[in-house]
């Protein structure tokens, strides 16, 4: 359970990307009132495009082709977004079935495709083999279904193993490998795995490692990056055939709190060049992956509310607006927080306005969990005002409760 802190709210030293116009947020070189007006509701998210591209376009520069970039499409499957990406990146790595009918129907080319995830059912499994896509297989149960789906069909199914390491991203929000884990297939059981692979006829296509997630500290990634090859050169050894392909993860963490350090990202993509360079002479003909969700998309997100109504109880001002956690899990310190900490928020059609004051900034649910900044100090606002949570890019609307006390779903759009 979330523990609500009670030390002061130090500062945001993160600077949003967006540029202020007047007094007024731009999102796409929107402003946010008017972009309001042409999105015809409050609560919304917003999405910057040039602001993704810019990003996408940043890591794959740097690597020159050599480093393959997916998108995690489980950090914002947003259709519109996924059909902008899909002429983006190098391919797309998908956790359900109806995350790969978004993948398709964006047009991401099916080879191009893979399916992560613990759980998935025989249908989904079907459904992965009939459209040509890489499953990433997770136990042993997977290869039985598999092989058998292979037969039926008439085509062998495309298969990389995940790898539960026996190692863990250190500093990570999430950790996602090392230990006992739901996840991938224990290092130690992998070539049983690989035998099982080889004899049920699957095409093996590679290995998929992710260790851990949101990771602001770059020596923690390089040591994680490098023991991932080096545990995927040596499973190698066991497998059918050459790999194809060796997926190393994400984990490329965003600095949503005060006191955070952005990511040294060049160092991390120094390392990853190096790694390059290794495979080339160990494994001839192999592609290294990364695979990223919120770092490619969640800084070039806001969530928008409209205020409707401030008041004070016992001293203490309180702004309530017409969105709140079903929208925006994550902010209310309800996905992942032990200590509740405040995203960046603004007032968005007061940026920089001198007159301020202290406020905590709550949802319209009949919950005390539903606090959406606590006592952060903004521009003063009246009902009408619109209050602007940064950073919300990445697991916002998919990643939260919206059918909660049964009030409306905000909308997205793609500026």
């Amino acid at each position: 359970m979330t523990t609500r802190s009670t030390t002061p709210r130090p500062a945001h030293t993160w600077c949003p990307p967006f540029p202020v116009t007047g007094n007024e947020l731009q999102v796409g070189g929107v402003a946010i009132s008017r972009l309001a007006q042409r999105v015809g509701q409050t609560p919304f998210y917003a999405y910057d495009r040039a602001l993704i591209l810019k990003r996408v376009q940043t890591l794959t520069e740097a690597f020159h082709g050599r480093i393959a970039v997916h998108y995690a499409v489980k950090a914002n499957p947003m259709p519109a977004l996924a059909c902008m990406l899909a002429e983006a990146v190098d391919g797309f790595d998908v956790a359900s079935a109806g995350e790969l009918s978004i993948a398709l129907d964006a047009g991401m080319p099916p080879a191009r495709i893979s399916f992560a995830g613990p759980g998935k059912g025989e249908a989904e499994l079907s459904q992965a083999v009939a459209a040509g896509i890489v499953v990433n297989i997770e136990s042993m149960r997977e290869i039985v279904i598999l092989e058998r789906l292979s037969q039926t069909m008439g085509c062998a199914a495309r298969v990389a193993v995940r790898v539960n390491p026996d190692f863990e991203l250190k500093s990570a929000g999430m950790k996602m490998g090392g230990g006992p884990k739901p996840f991938g297939i224990d290092a130690e059981q992998v070539p049983e795995a690989l035998r099982a692979i080889a004899r049920s006829g699957l095409a093996f296509e590679g290995f998929h490692l992710f260790a851990g997630s949101q990771n602001l500290r770059a020596a923690a990634l390089l040591e994680a990056q490098t023991k991932s090859y080096e545990l995927a050169r040596q499973l190698s050894q066991h497998a059918p055939s050459a790999p194809r392909s060796i997926n190393l993860g994400g984990g490329f963490g965003l600095p949503y709190f005060p006191g955070d350090q952005a990511l040294d990202i060049d160092t991390v993509t120094a390392n990853l060049l190096s790694l390059a360079d290794q495979a080339a002479r160990d494994l001839p003909g192999t592609r290294l992956a990364i695979e990223l969700g919120r770092y490619l998309v969640g800084e070039a997100g806001v969530y928008v509310c409209k205020i409707v109504d401030s008041k004070v109880s016992r001293g203490q001002r309180f702004l309530v607006v017409d969105g709140g956690l079903h929208h925006h899990l994550a902010a209310s310190g309800n996905f992942g927080q032990v200590v509740r900490r405040n995203y960046p928020t603004a007032i968005g059609n007061k940026m920089g306005a001198a007159d301020v004051e202290e406020v905590s900034v709550v949802g319209l649910l009949c919950t005390p969990l539903d606090l959406l900044a606590d006592r952060v100090v903004l521009p003063r606002a009246a009902p009408g005002d619109y209050f602007v949570i940064f950073l919300s890019g990445a697991y916002g609307a998919s990643a939260s409760p919206q059918g909660f006390l049964g009030h409306p779903r905000p909308a997205e759009v793609l500026v």
